[in-house]
């Protein structure tokens, strides 16, 4: 055996790993009040314009929280100016990410006019 094969076990196809099995794909849906916390929250933190800032949110009534995260930079949609968002979505035991867009509407405010499920591409 050579040096750097005694660094690292051999393991027989019979072996299994410690690994952290997969979140179920499909948990509790977030509900309307909860969508308008994260809105809200998405808001708020394109309103105060921080660059790499999050913004926490949490529906006392739902128990559901998360943040929620601009990405990227600003871009141009119909003339006006937009950025899209991530949301984190907890409730439970059950974590999934929530995708959006907002643009610009004047006197500071964001509309946001996209929230939902975020689906990797």
């Amino acid at each position: 055996m050579s040096r750097t094969d005694a660094a690292f076990a051999k393991m027989e196809d019979n072996d299994l790993t410690g690994s952290v099995a997969p979140a179920p794909a499909s948990g509790p849906a977030p509900t309307e009040s909860d969508l308008a916390f994260a809105r809200n929250a998405a808001s708020d933190v394109l309103t105060k314009g921080d660059r790499d800032s999050s913004q926490p949110w949490e529906n006392p009534q739902t128990g559901a929280r998360g943040s929620v995260t601009p990405l990227a930079k600003a871009y141009e949609a119909d003339g006006r100016t937009c950025r899209d968002f991530l949301a984190s979505y907890v409730n439970g035991t059950n974590e999934s990410w929530l995708q959006g867009a907002a643009c610009h509407i004047g006197n500071g405010r964001w509309e946001i006019h996209t929230l939902k499920p975020w689906r990797q591409s």
